[in-house]
């Protein structure tokens, strides 16, 4: 079974990142309000429990996310190793276009005077790095995500990539990474720069591994590490139920039946789906961290012992034998 606390070489960055980490979108109050004694009792409990690192982001709660972590620093037993993100600078203003989801609902019930405005440039990104910094209350943080670059390839290349090249240099930052929700464009980044890891969420999961092919050798022949997030695929791998999500959207009805098909064989081992969700992407030698978003201390209780339960080695087995894994994909412990 995973050590949730061992760590990870994080590309050459010289970071040593523990197994199992902390994402802290949700209590940037992410499609739910979490309390800020909650959300500070809940990073409190997870940054104390062992692990050392903890990914926010400008994003998230609008500032709100970076704010509570800052809160937290001083009362903790030590100081973990911390990223964000570039890309996106909060300014005053109204929401709108993808910062809205439904029926016009904001993504993050937070500082709602105030919107994101994308700016991959140069100085754009160095201005995100000093008001992070200044959210946080740290002088330095220890990873910096160029985020959600999806339409901006060429800005991100040559403003975004440059300005956290030079903060790396100069020893600002330790490692230079992105964060996306696809893998198309990370594997591209490799062609454009050197970067030590990659955040990648939900294109390695069980349901999802369309990164395996080219992302993930790509990121081995470079020396690149990939943490891991969206290992539930925003909700399906949690709880294969009509109306779930999947990517944030409703999942259609043949995911939800591959899902509950897993589920069935992972019943049979006396193991959670969500377990197997939680430790699958460390099978694969370039991934270095799961990283888990939660809003409140039982639920990271409850991520920590599933991460920590000993799955058998022929429920992975049974699962590639039934066609939801491929001969090539490698497994927990292989």
């Amino acid at each position: 079974m995973p050590n949730p606390f061992e760590t990870n070489a994080l590309g050459s960055s010289g970071l040593g990142v523990s197994q199992l980490s902390l994402g802290a979108a949700p209590v940037g109050n992410l499609r739910n309000k979490v309390s800020e004694e909650e959300a500070l009792l809940t990073i409190e409990e997870a940054l104390n429990s062992g692990i050392n690192y903890v990914d926010t982001a400008p994003f998230y709660g609008y500032g709100l996310s970076e704010e509570r972590i800052g809160r937290c620093l001083p009362q903790l037993s030590r100081r973990p190793l911390i990223s964000t993100k570039v890309g996106r600078l909060i300014r005053p203003g109204v929401r709108e276009g993808t910062e809205l989801y439904g029926d016009r609902q904001p993504f993050y019930l937070a500082n709602l005077d105030k919107r994101f405005i994308f700016d991959f440039s140069y100085d754009g990104v160095l201005r995100s790095h000093e008001e992070s910094l200044q959210r946080l209350g740290v002088d330095a943080v220890d990873i910096l995500h160029i985020h959600d670059s999806d339409e901006h390839f060429t800005d991100a290349v040559q403003g975004a990539y440059q300005a956290l090249n030079r903060l790396r240099e100069e020893g600002s930052i330790k490692a230079v990474s992105a964060g996306m929700n696809q893998w198309e464009m990370l594997s591209k980044f490799l062609d454009h720069g050197d970067f030590d890891c990659f955040l990648l969420a939900g294109r390695y999961t069980l349901l999802d591994q369309s990164s395996l092919a080219e992302l993930l050798p790509k990121c081995l022949k470079h020396g690149t590490s990939i943490v891991i997030g969206g290992v539930y695929n925003s909700g399906i791998l949690a709880n294969p139920v009509p109306g779930t999500t999947y990517n944030y959207v409703e999942a259609p009805q043949d995911l939800i039946d591959r899902a509950l098909a897993m589920e069935v064989i992972c019943q049979r081992h006396g193991v959670p789906l969500k377990a197997a969700a939680l430790q699958f992407p460390l099978g694969h030698p370039a991934v270095a961290t799961v990283l888990t978003g939660v809003r409140s201390r039982e639920e990271w209780q409850e991520n920590l012992r599933l991460f920590e339960l000993e799955i058998p080695r022929d429920l992975w087995l049974e699962l590639r034998a039934e066609g939801m894994l491929g001969p090539e994909v490698p497994l927990p412990g292989d």
